[in-house]
């Protein structure tokens, strides 16, 4: 599990390796990252999905630095690419060599809320993004839903968990 402290600390030297190379990258953060980082809705996360460019050279980058600490090389990983769509995001950092930023809270609980993810914290993290929202019912849940994806794209698997939360 990776600590608020540690993901901030291997950002940075992610933007040293980037400084190095001479490259500009820009990442975007999401799921638990963002519930640690921003929120603090939690002390850890098991890995940081993101979309990031240059792909390629901060995929080695995030290697490097994970076989320096010892940490499963996809402690940074695409992975959440799948789901992303056009979104509002916020710079969270900007660095001499890497901008990092992060989706905002309600894009984030559309993204979580499509996952659907019984496993895991996604619950909660679901639970928490409608409170700090002032979401009050399934239906607003839904229609920030399909603000971003189409009704298609929506199973009801993610319907039925949404309401169950709100029982």
């Amino acid at each position: 599990m990776l600590r608020k402290e540690e993901i901030e600390q291997y950002l940075e030297e992610l933007n040293q390796e980037l400084r190095f190379q001479d490259v500009k990258g820009e990442i975007c953060l999401y799921g638990g990252a963002v519930m640690c980082l921003v929120y603090n809705a939690r002390p850890s996360t098991k890995d940081v999905d993101a979309v990031f460019k240059p792909g390629q050279i901060i995929r080695d980058a995030a290697k490097k630095i994970a076989q320096h600490y010892g940490i499963d090389e996809d402690w940074l990983n695409d992975g959440v690419k799948g789901y992303v769509v056009t979104h509002p995001k916020k710079v969270l950092f900007n660095w001499s060599h890497l901008k990092v930023y992060v989706a905002e809270a309600e894009y984030l609980l559309a993204m979580k809320s499509l996952a659907a993810r019984v496993d895991g914290m996604d619950k909660e993290d679901i639970i928490f993004l409608i409170r700090e929202l002032g979401i009050e019912s399934p239906e607003d849940v839904f229609d920030i839903l399909e603000k971003y994806y189409p009704h298609h794209r929506i199973k009801p698997a993610t319907q039925f968990f949404i309401e169950e939360i709100f029982e």
